[in-house]
Parts: C-alpha cells; sequence; structure tokens
C-alpha cells in the first residue's frame, strides 16, 4: 500500500517488558534482571529488542522494570547515549510509588498503564510492545507499515508452531485476512483445536506441519487503542488485554517466518548461547546491515597461547592458555589457564581484571583468581561472571546426574550446572 505524500509518519513509542523476577532463569536473575543477564560473549539480552528498534529506526524506547534494575541501569547508560539531534533515547522506568498507585508492577498491562502519563508526553500515534527476554531479529518498521495498511487496531507478531508446541503458547484463531477472531492461552495437549488451523489463504510459504498461530507477545497498539484498553483493572496482555480486544476491536495478525525463541529458562538460555557456535547459527550476530548494538569497551584483542578452540566464540579481553575448548561461549576478560579442557561452556568473563595487589591478598587467602585454574575439565556449564576456579577442578564430567536445584557451591538445572556470579571454587574440587 503506496503511502499518501501528505499522510503524516506515525510516531511510534516502543515499550521493552523487562519481565518479573525471572525465576526461571534463577541463579542467573539473582543479582541481575532478566534483560541484564550476559549473552553472546559481550551483550545482554535487552541488546537485542533495543537493537530491533534501532535498526528499524525507532529510537524513543523506554524499558520497564522492576527487579534487580541496577545493573541493567548501567549497562544502559553506558550502551545508548544518542546525539541531541536525533532525539532519541533509551530510558528505564522502574516501578515507583506516586499519589495515584504505590504498588508493583502487577503484570505488563500494568506496568505500561501505571507509565502512560510518561508515554503521553512523547504525543505517540502508536506503541510497540516487546519483551526483554527473547531472542530475534524482525524488521519493526515492516511490522508496523502492514498494521497501519490493514487498518487494524492492534497488530499480534505470531509465530507458526506444530501441534506439540502449541500447548505452551496463547494460540490465534485467524481469517483469511489475518483479522483475530479468538484467542485460546495454552490448549490442553488432549483438546482437539482443528479448527484454530491457520487458513490456506494466510500460510503464504510456511511449512506444512507448522499448522496453529502462537502469539509471540510482541503487539503494536493505536495509541488512542492502547489508552481504552487500559482503561479498566486488566493486568495482563495476554491473558486480558488482548482477548477483550478481540471482542470489540479489530485485532489482526502478522507472520513472523524467522528466527525467533523465548530464552527465560536455564535450558532455552544454554541452547540458544551454543547454537551461536555453529557454521551458520540461526541467530547470526555477523550482519553489518542490522548489527546488535551494545556497551563499547575500550578492551584489548583476546591472546590466545597455543589453545585448541573448535566452535568457539571467544570475546575482548581473554587470555587462553595452552588448553582445548569445543562449543563454548567465552565472554570478555575471561582468564583460561593451561591444561584446560572445556567442552558446552559458557563463560560470561569478568567486569574487570584483578590487579598484582588483590591477586596476592587471595593467594593468601587460598583464594583462586578471577577465571579458571590450571589443569581443568568443565562441560556443559554455565560460569558466571567473576567466578574463581582453582585448579584441577572437575565439572560435570562425571556422569552423575544432579536434582534441580541449589547445591551449595553450585546450582543444577536439567543438567546443566551453573556456577554463580562471584562464586569461588577451592582447588581439586569435584562437581
Amino acid at each position: 500500500m503506496a503511502k499518501n505524500q501528505n499522510q503524516e509518519e506515525p510516531r511510534v513509542l516502543a515499550i521493552i517488558l523487562g519481565g518479573g523476577k525471572g525465576t526461571r532463569l534463577y541463579p542467573l536473575t539473582k543479582e541481575r534482571s532478566k534483560p541484564a543477564v550476559p549473552f553472546g560473549g559481550k551483550y545482554r539480552i535487552v541488546d537485542i529488542p533495543v537493537s530491533n528498534c534501532i535498526n528499524s529506526g525507532y529510537r524513543k524506547i523506554y524499558l520497564l522494570t522492576q527487579f534487580n534494575s541496577a545493573s541493567l541501569h548501567l549497562h544502559i547508560i553506558n550502551s545508548y547515549n544518542f546525539d541531541r539531534f536525533s532525539r532519541g533515547f533509551v530510558e528505564i522506568l522502574a516501578a515507583e510509588q506516586t499519589l495515584e498507585h504505590s504498588g508493583w508492577y502487577e503484570g505488563t498491562a500494568d506496568a505500561v498503564r501505571k507509565n502512560i502519563a510518561h508515554f503521553r508526553a512523547q504525543n505517540p500515534t502508536h506503541y510497540i510492545i516487546l519483551s526483554g527476554d527473547q531472542l530475534y531479529r524482525m524488521d519493526l518498521k515492516k511490522f508496523m507499515d502492514e498494521h497501519i495498511a490493514s487498518g487494524a487496531d492492534i497488530t499480534i507478531a505470531a509465530k507458526a508452531v506444530n501441534r506439540s508446541d502449541a500447548s505452551g503458547f496463547g494460540i490465534m484463531k485467524v481469517s483469511p485476512e489475518n483479522k483475530i477472531t479468538e484467542f485460546m492461552e495454552k490448549p490442553a495437549k488432549d483438546l482437539n483445536i482443528d479448527a484454530w488451523k491457520i487458513p490456506d489463504n494466510a500460510r503464504g510459504d510456511l511449512p506444512a506441519d507448522l499448522e496453529y498461530l502462537a502469539s509471540m507477545g510482541i503487539y503494536i497498539f493505536n495509541a488512542d487503542t492502547m489508552e481504552e484498553m487500559l482503561n479498566n483493572d486488566s493486568n495482563d496482555f495476554g491473558k486480558e488485554i488482548i482477548p477483550s480486544a478481540i471482542k470489540t476491536k479489530k485485532v489482526n495478525s502478522y507472520i513472523f517466518n524467522g528466527y525467533w525463541e523465548d530464552i527465560g529458562t536455564i535450558r532455552s538460555f544454554y541452547d540458544a548461547t551454543l547454537s551461536l557456535t555453529t557454521p551458520q547459527p540461526p541467530f547470526n550476530f555477523y550482519d553489518e546491515d542490522k548489527p546488535i548494538y551494545t556497551h563499547m569497551r575500550n578492551l584489548p584483542p583476546s591472546k590466545i597461547n597455543d589453545a585448541d578452540m573448535t566452535s568457539t566464540l571467544a570475546s575482548e579481553g581473554c587470555v587462553i592458555t595452552k588448553s582445548r575448548l569445543q562449543h563454548s561461549v567465552i565472554g570478555v576478560r575471561s582468564i583460561i589457564n593451561e591444561g584446560c579442557d572445556l567442552d558446552g561452556v559458557i563463560m560470561m568473563g569478568a567486569d574487570f581484571y584483578e590487579n598484582e595487589e588483590a591477586k596476592k591478598a587471595d593467594e593468601k587467602k587460598g583464594i583462586p583468581r578471577i577465571g579458571i585454574g590450571k589443569n581443568c575439565k568443565i562441560n556443559k556449564a554455565i560460569i558466571d561472571k567473576n567466578a574463581k576456579i582453582g585448579d584441577n577442578c572437575c565439572i560435570n564430567v562425571s556422569g552423575k546426574r544432579y536434582e534441580d536445584g541449589d547445591h551449595g557451591l553450585f546450582y543444577s538445572a536439567d543438567g546443566i550446572i551453573v556456577i554463580r556470579k562471584s562464586a569461588v571454587i577451592p582447588a581439586g574440587t569435584v562437581i
């Protein structure tokens, strides 16, 4: 649909939802919010939705959060500084007490409602609502153009899924014109939902086995529609606002056929991160036209001293000496000493280099230095930032399966060992 020359460009405000306590990503979220969790060696999860906005030309971005937000604030301040002529910003809105409300955010819609006064000041015509814990690259400008061309009040980004996966999502019934007529939250696996299959006219080139449309939790609202739909006590977009809107508004679907992954659990986070090490990863950081932005650090190149590395990403400022690494992602400032063997390891690196004084003080106390000591063997593990692992440690190599949960020195989740941020693992430890 061609745009009339006199038609005003939409004034788009992007809102990224930071999520709740992040219990499914614990212990990575023990001291930070979900969007602030390090990802891909040098990034944070929040860099994905922020970069999608910037690459689509949308530079007025609010990030809503309320749990462990200090690390996120620091990252945003250090990463996203627009010049005064662009009028762009990335601003965090944490839960606050006012004369109108004094509680925490009660849900996704409630978080937006409690900040609507801040949003009105930007005089938007449209809102894009994004999630802070998903991995995807989407042209949001194309999404917006289709929303405007359709004349819809709300458009929901949707992913085609098979029947078994459909039970984990909100499923939408659509007309051949992509208008959503019904919404069902996580249908039971034994429920017959054949009537909810995607109409042939709306399928395009989707694979034959992907027969149902799942909500991605990504929405576009006309500004007046947003104001109207929030003028009640509904707290959640997916469970309350969208089902209610379908009854009275024109709500369309926008089928997204690219890679999309919810990285809100330890397992999904681990798998999505290690998929970056494949020759042709499903999510590609190496796209010059649509880069993923993050904090610019003044770090030296990584130094690889006689190491054997296969299908491994190493970020800036690392020192890796006479070790073997495969299918691993190594974060900034990581130190790996000689004789180590890492397979399927996510090492998030460090926030700083230890100076000689700190190293000597730790040695006197018998505390290992930051990084991985000599002759360590580590498999299928996530090592959070600033961890100190002593010499001759073995982590997840015995084949022993730990019950999910806290085990003192470490945390276990679905067979993955997580070493906490700033943890100290004494020399010779076997996990």
